[in-house]
């Protein structure tokens, strides 16, 4: 009889364990990962630009802290948002693995849930680093989801998913420092405006996608607001763009800058002939990778140029 009370408390905790994880699912691959890839990465070029020798032991080791403080962060918010009635209204056309449309959980054990969270990720923040992004994303986080801001105008969802991933990449730089690090470099400030304009401009790769639930929530994505063609065009000409541009900020003139240039076109190509839902999420996953390969950049700069 115990053996089998201890059973099903284990049962029950894996059964909540895996809800909450189900909640950040469908970001590991858009936040988590990038994000942490690009503190890494950037910390290391860094390291490189200076002539400093790099401490691998110590990225190595802090790795597996930056991919938890970006989720540690994230978590809370998609909680936020993904709790609400016209998000789990969307979420049973677009995604309904998800814990709210699939009855895993109530919205009232959402929002305990997730005020459990905020402090957590605050708290990671004041261990580990990156306490100034973790508080600007609970800022934004209430304009996204508090002031209605993502549904409002697509203008307003793309600059605070643009603002957003700036913070999560600088607050994981911060994170694989081991500090915060207010006077970084020009070229890496520099580089996260141009990573806010690559989100601004192209993040409505995923909304593609998500017409029918975006549509049902009364959600003003770029796609409902223009139509479908001209969307893809207006995502499909700066992707191109960005993916010459990002090369020639950091003076990469070899192979590199040519495969970033044709993969771009490639993408876009693809979102411009493909236009079924399965295509397009398809195109946001290939998006995604784009991304990371972009945040390679700096690192393949600093090792053939110094910057």
């Amino acid at each position: 009889m115990s053996l089998n009370s201890t059973e099903t408390n284990d049962k029950t905790w894996f059964y909540h364990a895996y809800s909450i994880w189900l909640f950040t699912r469908s970001d590991l691959k858009t936040i988590v990962f990038p994000q942490a890839i690009f503190g890494i990465i950037t910390a290391v070029a860094m390291h490189t630009a200076q002539g400093d020798a790099v401490p691998w032991a110590r990225v190595l080791t802090r790795s597996p802290r930056v991919i938890f403080w970006v989720w540690m962060n994230l978590l809370p918010f998609t909680i936020d948002n993904q709790r609400r009635p016209a998000s789990i209204m969307e979420d049973k056309h677009n995604k309904p693995w998800r814990p709210m449309p699939s009855g895993r959980m109530t919205e009232a054990q959402a929002k305990t849930v997730m005020l459990v969270f905020y402090p957590l990720a605050i708290g990671t923040s004041l261990r580990l680093g990156g306490l100034m992004q973790s508080l600007a994303l609970i800022a934004m986080g209430y304009g996204y989801n508090d002031l209605n801001l993502a549904d409002w105008h697509w203008t307003s969802r793309n600059a605070i998913n643009a603002l957003g991933f700036c913070s999560f990449a600088s607050g994981a730089l911060d994170v694989t420092l081991g500090s915060s690090h207010l006077d970084l470099p020009l070229d890496v400030v520099g580089w996260l405006c141009i990573i806010a304009g690559v989100v601004f401009t192209t993040v409505q790769t995923q909304d593609m996608a998500d017409q029918i639930g975006d549509r049902l929530r009364g959600r003003s994505s770029l796609p409902l607001v223009v139509g479908d063609a001209q969307a893809r065009w207006l995502t499909a000409l700066p992707m191109v763009a960005w993916s010459f541009i990002c090369p020639r900020y950091w003076r990469i003139n070899d192979g590199l800058e040519i495969f970033m240039g044709l993969f771009g076109v490639a993408i876009s190509c693809g979102l411009l002939i493909y236009r079924s839902i399965e295509a397009d999420k398809q195109t946001f996953r290939l998006w995604n990778v784009r991304m990371a390969g972009l945040y390679v950049l700096p690192v393949w700069a600093a090792t053939s140029n110094g910057w």
